[in-house]
């Protein structure tokens, strides 16, 4: 966790003020990127008029807010800006936070401790994203959360394509100290995610989070192995999984919208998991993936310590940017 002010840990509204520390140190890249371009949008300007709001576009879509979110808060702020005539650049600010809040989903489940329904027993996590971004990382920093915060959790290596990978989930699940199901590499994905989730109902675990392959060269043949997966699941427990957490890597850019566009065509994602943010200027990517996928967002990277994955939190998030 990155290191605050001695006596920082005070409430800014209903959020610790620690969390949004965490966030402005994290997210310092894109703040920086973000609030230079829109100073520079508004520079000089006493009220906002047609060549502010374009301005105020092109710093958006530089940030990787994307095109069509970008349109769509620009035409709520021109709404606004006929309302009021003479805007000026703080109130800009105001509506433009607003806007943007007002974009991203909330999550539903909060529990003080992380977004999953903790009735629903054991609570399956189908986690999905191509390798590279942070996938199994994610996995294994939430699966030492869940833990810690007094949670039984199993681990299902179902991303059976990649040695690697299931090395790698391994070595998580011996540090965060919760059980593994996994069979050898090339073996069926369906059905280690059949055992995992048969392991995790024998052993009255709360969270099962299994891995899946993510390779996107052949689209064709990762729907069919996604349905499979959920198909085997629902033989167990026919709402199953509970969550699809694609997991994308902030830093990207555009390319993270071109995967998530991609795996939302091979499986209905209900929750994203956004990487790498602490190094990166593209931070918007989180409000546009958001907006596009009509998803909320749920957890964001800001480092590689286990502590550095966060319970994303929508006015947090935005508070970081604009203050």
């Amino acid at each position: 966790m990155k290191k605050l002010p001695q006596g920082a840990f005070f409430i800014y509204g209903d959020h610790p003020f620690s969390y949004i520390c965490i966030l402005m140190f994290g997210l310092e890249k894109t703040k920086k990127s973000l609030f230079t371009r829109l100073s520079r949008a508004v520079m000089g300007r006493s009220r906002v008029d047609d060549q502010v709001l374009d301005n105020v576009e092109e710093a958006l879509i530089a940030s990787d807010v994307g095109v069509d979110t970008t349109l769509r808060i620009i035409e709520r702020l021109e709404e606004r800006v006929q309302q009021d005539k003479y805007m000026n650049a703080e109130e800009l600010n105001k509506y433009l936070r607003e806007e943007i809040e007002a974009l991203l989903l909330s999550n539903e489940f909060t529990n003080n401790v992380l977004p999953f329904d903790f009735s629903k027993k054991p609570f399956v996590v189908l986690v999905v994203g191509v390798n590279g971004t942070g996938k199994t990382t994610t996995i294994g920093k939430l699966a030492a959360q869940l833990k810690k915060a007094g949670k039984q959790v199993m681990l299902g290596a179902a991303d059976t394509f990649r040695a690697a990978a299931i090395e790698q989930l391994t070595i998580w699940s011996e540090r965060a100290d919760v059980p593994i199901v996994k069979q050898a590499m090339g073996s069926d994905p369906a059905a280690v995610a059949y055992d995992s989730l048969a392991s995790a109902l024998a052993k009255d675990v709360d969270v099962l989070l299994i891995d899946t392959a993510g390779r996107l060269h052949n689209k064709v043949h990762l729907m069919n192995e996604l349905a499979k997966i959920r198909k085997v699941l629902q033989k167990l427990i026919p709402e199953a999984p509970h969550e699809v957490l694609l997991v994308l890597d902030g830093s990207t850019g555009q390319n993270a919208y071109q995967q998530a566009s991609e795996f939302s065509k091979a499986t209905p994602v209900t929750a994203l998991a956004v990487t790498k943010l602490d190094g990166t200027a593209k931070g918007g990517v989180v409000i546009g993936i958001s907006d596009m996928l009509q998803v909320p967002v749920k957890f964001i990277g800001l480092g590689e310590g286990i502590e550095d994955l966060q319970v994303f939190d929508k006015k947090s998030f935005v508070a970081s940017l604009f203050e």
